[in-house]
């Protein structure tokens, strides 16, 4: 397994710091002094200093994308407030290139990394970094990877349709606490959608049961506000394992400091803002439309027939977010688990017995074939 990135040395015995979840605090694994952020911050303001050089190409490219995606009616994100251009090899940080799937982590020069967290590809050869934006904000991780496999186990318990040997033989090839790029969307909009509802009543007229459909034309509108509506900005990470790992509590969101990175790698963003423009645009337009439908209550069925939604599009922050990745291996296939690293939720792909799937269909359909039969001998 690769070593464990390291940023910042012990002030007591130059050992390596790492930054622990449950404590909050950067410990030394040698000496077992423990230190709080500001602390070691205020020690490596010097080096920090150092590291801050001003780039504008970044912010340049941002504002040509910009314009690129702006919508027809001329307003686009606001990526205005994103901070300039950050260089990691100032902080003696490198980049690590999988050959299989591409995935680019950030980490510092001394780790010798020896399989890809994405894809489990054991070899990862070392690559240039190049320029990009300083985050905003990081996540801490609050979750420990010894809780990481704990939570991978009970995601396997109860799962009929996965073989037993699966579990007791997937072997985990690689565990890696990741902190995942995201951007952070403000905006509001001002919805409206017209619904079709219906709703029965059964009453009783002498011999009969009458039962009386009414359909309702309903009609909602209003104004929702969204702050920092996520959507990652790794390629390499498949979306819908991000998506389904949410929600983050953003109420511990802190300004972006190096000292959180100890003892995890960060993943390079290769999706930009107005790349991710597209997804935010439909994730703020669906959760309005869902809004103004939760509120049509007392209906049996409610339609949506026609809806408009008129988006103002606001700020674009970006910030890291923790994420533990386990993959695993079984039968020659790679399986990649995710793990909210500050909730708990995980998400995974797993095996499908087939074998067990088509012994429950056949379990439930050859009842129903045989009270089908029934019903036709009697019928004919």
């Amino acid at each position: 397994m690769a070593s464990m990135v390291t940023n910042y040395k012990c002030p007591a015995c130059t050992g390596p710091l790492h930054f622990v979840g449950s404590s909050g605090r950067l410990e030394c694994e040698y000496c077992g002094s423990t230190f709080d952020v500001a602390q070691i911050e205020a020690l490596q303001q010097k080096e920090e200093a150092k590291a801050s050089a001003a780039f504008q190409k970044e912010e340049a490219k941002a504002q040509a994308q910009q314009a690129q995606a702006q919508t027809a009616s001329g307003e686009s994100w606001d990526t205005s407030g994103l901070n300039t251009s950050w260089n990691p090899a100032a902080d003696g940080m490198r980049a690590y290139n999988c050959p299989s799937c591409g995935a680019e982590l950030i980490c510092d020069e001394t780790t010798a990394a020896t399989s890809c967290p994405y894809c489990g590809n054991p070899t990862i050869v070392p690559g240039q970094l190049s320029d990009l934006l300083k985050p905003d904000f990081i996540l801490p991780f609050k979750l420990s990877r010894e809780e990481a496999l704990e939570a991978l186990k009970k995601h396997y318990a109860g799962k009929w349709l996965l073989p037993k040997r699966f579990s007791e033989q997937n072997h985990i090839e690689e565990i890696k606490g990741v902190y995942v790029p995201f951007w952070l969307f403000d905006a509001s909009a001002d919805a409206s959608a017209d619904f079709e509802a219906t709703r029965s009543f059964t009453r009783r007229e002498g011999k009969y049961e009458v039962t009386t459909t009414e359909h309702y034309d309903v009609r909602r509108a209003g104004t929702i506000a969204f702050r920092k509506v996520p959507v990652d900005a790794s390629s390499s990470m498949p979306d819908d394992h991000m998506d389904s790992i949410e929600p983050y509590d953003y109420s511990e969101l802190k300004p972006f400091s190096t000292a959180y990175l100890p003892g995890f790698l960060a993943n390079k963003y290769d999706v930009s803002a107005a790349e991710s423009a597209e997804r935010a645009d439909e994730r703020c337009e669906n959760s309005a439309i869902s809004a103004l439908q939760s509120t049509v209550e007392g209906y049996e069925f409610v339609i949506p027939r026609e809806q408009h939604v008129n988006l103002s599009r606001g700020k674009v922050h970006y910030a890291l977010m923790p994420v533990w990745l386990l993959s695993t291996q079984w039968k020659d296939k790679n399986f990649l688990f995710a793990m909210n690293g500050q909730t708990g939720k995980l998400v995974g792909d797993l095996y499908l017995d087939r074998g067990r799937w088509w012994a429950m269909f056949g379990a439930i359909a050859a009842p129903l074939a045989a009270v089908m039969a029934l019903l036709l001998y009697v019928i004919l």
